[in-house]
């Protein structure tokens, strides 16, 4: 399916996914197919999902099709298994980070002072974040939300730290919302 895919996760303990087309036809930003949407078009279609919504959403990411010669490639990859491991070990982690705090099982749950105590980056993160946040028009809640998302690459990745590169890859989680919704 082509289109993006939203992953809402907020202190109430709600977790829901959305998917939706980015234009009308929706064939914008398919390689295969010609999208016939006006920019305008795309513009009113995007702008029915208020700012304050999307900003409430973590992850946004564009899911194109896959090709055919992709899924029928014999390379190997990571396995479900595998992912569902590593995802596991994360969640862990998350619930032992959190044991004893009130209503907080992981990284999407964390208040603004947890963020401060368990998102501590250093300067050239600091630095990489505020030119995002300049450049995309990004919130003070967009903030927070990257530094969530980063808190969590990081335990995917079994750091004990959130490091630049953890920052970058949240951000870029974050794009649709700044070139659709402005």
């Amino acid at each position: 399916m082509l289109g993006s895919f939203f992953q809402v996760a907020c202190r109430e303990k709600l977790h829901c996914k959305m998917a939706t087309q980015l234009c009308p036809c929706g064939f914008y930003s398919d390689p295969t197919r010609e999208c016939k949407c006006t920019p305008l078009m795309i513009q009113r279609y995007i702008s029915k999902i208020s700012g304050p919504l999307l900003d409430r959403i973590d992850i946004h990411i564009d899911v194109p099709a896959v090709k055919f010669k992709e899924l029928s490639t014999d390379v190997p990859t990571e396995s479900s298994s595998d992912i569902r491991a590593r995802v596991t070990g994360a969640r862990q982690q998350q619930v032992e980070r959190f044991n004893g705090e009130r209503d907080v099982a992981c990284n999407a749950q964390m208040t603004p002072r947890l963020v401060r105590k368990h998102c501590v980056i250093d300067d050239a993160s600091k630095a990489l974040l505020e030119r995002a946040i300049q450049k995309m028009g990004l919130s003070a809640r967009a903030y927070d939300r990257i530094l969530k998302v980063s808190r969590t690459i990081a335990d995917l990745e079994k750091s004990e730290s959130v490091h630049s590169q953890h920052i970058s890859e949240a951000i870029q989680y974050r794009t649709l919302d700044r070139q659709f919704w402005l």
